[in-house]
């Protein structure tokens, strides 16, 4: 789960202990149906999966030697460490041949110990979320280990002939590798779209970047699997390879991490100040027009001091990706801190930015944040400059959104102005 994770994972206090432990119950009702009923299928499974089977040695020592290499490479994501929004730590490379390789049971019970090593050993998240990921993981894998156990009914049992000479079961491997990744994708997006109903299933499916890594995490799974196929020892081989190419992910996760703002996702107010005076410069080159956003959540504090900062988080990670949903690719959209966010907008001159800057009002006048005692409104202020007419550097610039955004909030909030009288009236409800 991308850019709707982590809103109070790192809080400290018994303050926001109190929350953590309600923050499930505050989830909207489709989400409070949907967790419960996929943790039980997965606790369902795994039990009848252990009355069901009887494993073997050779099963039992796999499984061991698989989870072992998970284990090593947790240990080693624990030293680089591995904030919040880094998602990708390769750990599929060794639940996906247990899958693969053993009855399904083990590939159910596969993610409980290593979703457990995650949460103590390397960053500690809510509880539903981790047990979540621990259930999508051991469903989709049984799902793959069942339909590829079909086409090859005993990969470790007597000669590895399907590795040796079976091309058409090492097709089936990687077409079960596929189904796995999709299950598992789909389930974690359906949970992901059910705690942000106003976001885009795009957001929580696959992007370009995110299809290149799941084809790359596929491709060392499947040879894993060969790998474990033909002889454990060549595990030995494949681990280094694989820590190396795990740490060298995790850090470019983290120098993206560093370039965006924990609660949301969006671009920080350093990264976005660089993205912003690259897209002067073009500007100034081309003579387009550009135009500048300054949004404030009215009211914020009150949020807080009300609802708790866990209400208040996701009230700025709703604000966040109402923006993201309806801007271009090509915007910058960054969080200045606190509950002031800034749009740069390529191409717009006075009456577009406008236009822009009322739908992105309406949109977010229609969020509903869950609270205990109901749903919390959300209403933004706008202010609005443009490049030249108001501003001829980004410090000017954002000077005079500033003063147009206090002059939002002095006509009555939840609404949108430009610095001066002139041009467009201040608009609003």
């Amino acid at each position: 789960m991308t850019a709707v994770q982590s809103s109070a994972e790192d809080r400290g206090g018994e303050l926001a202990r109190r929350p953590r432990r309600r923050a499930f119950a505050m989830r909207p009702s489709l989400l409070a149906v949907y967790v419960p009923v996929v943790v039980a299928l997965h606790l369902a499974l795994t039990v009848a999966g252990l009355l069901s089977t009887v494993p073997r040695p050779n099963d039992l020592l796999t499984f061991a030697a698989l989870l072992a290499c998970g284990a090593v490479c947790i240990e080693a994501s624990r030293r680089l460490g591995m904030p919040a929004g880094v998602a990708r730590d390769m750990l599929s490379a060794w639940w996906l041949p247990v899958a693969l390789l053993l009855p399904p049971v083990f590939a159910l019970l596969i993610p409980i110990p290593i979703q457990l090593l995650l949460q103590f050993r390397v960053r500690r998240t809510l509880l539903y979320r981790r047990v979540l990921v621990m259930a999508t993981h051991g469903l989709a894998g049984a799902c793959a280990s069942g339909v590829f156990h079909l086409a090859v009914p005993a990969p470790l049992a007597g000669r590895p002939l399907w590795v040796i000479g079976g091309l058409p079961e090492l097709l089936v491997a990687v077409g079960c590798a596929v189904l796995f990744t999709v299950l598992n994708t789909v389930l974690v997006a359906i949970a992901a779209h059910a705690a942000n109903p106003e976001g885009r299933w795009r957001d929580v499916l696959w992007n370009r970047e995110s299809l290149l890594l799941d084809v790359v995490e596929l491709c060392v799974g499947v040879t894993v699997a060969i790998l474990s196929t033909l002889s454990l020892a060549l595990l030995l081989l494949a681990l280094p390879p694989v820590v190396l190419l795990q740490r060298s992910l995790m850090h470019q996760q983290l120098q993206a991490a560093a370039r965006t703002d924990a609660k949301t996702g969006l671009l920080n107010a350093a990264a976005w100040q660089r993205e912003a005076d690259t897209e002067l410069a073009r500007t100034q080159r081309t003579h387009d027009p550009l135009a500048l956003l300054l949004i404030d959540i009215d009211h914020f504090k009150r949020v807080n001091d009300t609802h708790g900062h866990l209400v208040g988080d996701q009230v700025l990670v709703g604000v966040a990706n109402t923006l993201c949903g309806q801007l271009r690719d090509y915007d910058v959209v960054g969080r200045f801190g606190g509950e002031e966010f800034v749009v740069l907008l390529p191409g717009a001159d006075t009456v577009e930015a406008c236009r822009v800057a009322e739908r992105l009002r309406g949109r977010v006048r229609r969020l509903a944040v869950p609270a205990e005692e109901g749903t919390v409104g959300v209403t933004i202020s706008v202010g609005v400059a443009l490049f030249r007419m108001h501003g001829q550097d980004l410090i000017e610039l954002l000077a005079a959104a500033d003063l147009a955004l206090y002059r939002a909030k002095q006509s009555g909030r939840d609404r949108v102005c430009l610095p001066a009288v002139e041009g467009p009236k201040a608009s609003g409800a």
